[in-house]
């Protein structure tokens, strides 16, 4: 890196010496000048050209780790659809197998059927655990006309309520009163 300032600072010193060199003649106290700054502008050069060569790798690298990750997967991918396939073999097997064992089901069940055909079976009444009661005597008629009684006055209720509408959930929530719709 050094060496590459070096080279850096003596070019930038160079061109601008045969710039000013066309002005005329200049003195040391010019010649350190341009020297100083040329080393700065070298210096301030160099830490962007690194910046620049660290993109650069890390774009390097992270290609590379890119194309690993992108094996990975495919080696992921290929393992999953082997292992997919396999289980859809075995899916296919056992269905077909269970065909065959249907296939073959129905003569043994039409055999069982014809042997023994099972009774159906009445469900039981439930039993009752109530007594029987004897039904009330009825009384002869009266042959004495019914003499009317004097009506008696009942005691009328203190708080008289009106019958209203029955009041919904929503009348609970609504402090206000009751809803109209």
């Amino acid at each position: 890196m050094k060496a590459k300032k070096k080279t850096l600072t003596n070019d930038l010193v160079a061109s601008i010496e045969t710039k000013l060199s066309e002005a005329g003649a200049q003195t040391k106290k010019a010649k350190k000048a341009i020297v100083k700054s040329a080393e700065k502008l070298a210096a301030k050069l160099g830490k962007l050209m690194k910046k620049a060569e660290k993109k650069v790798a890390k774009a390097t690298t992270a290609t590379a780790s890119s194309v690993k990750k992108a094996e990975a997967k495919a080696k992921k991918d290929a393992k999953k659809l082997t292992k997919n396939a396999d289980k859809a073999l075995k899916s296919a097997q056992r269905t077909a197998t269970k065909k065959a064992k249907k296939a073959a089901e129905p003569v043994a069940v039409a055999v069982a059927a014809t042997k023994a055909t099972p009774k159906p079976i009445a469900p039981k009444p439930a039993a009752t655990t109530r007594k029987a009661t004897p039904a009330p005597a009825t009384k002869p008629a009266a042959t004495k006309p019914a003499t009317p009684k004097p009506a008696t006055p009942k005691a009328e209720p203190a708080i008289a309520t009106p019958i209203t509408k029955a009041a919904s959930p929503a009348d609970d929530a609504n402090p206000s009163g009751p809803s109209l719709g």
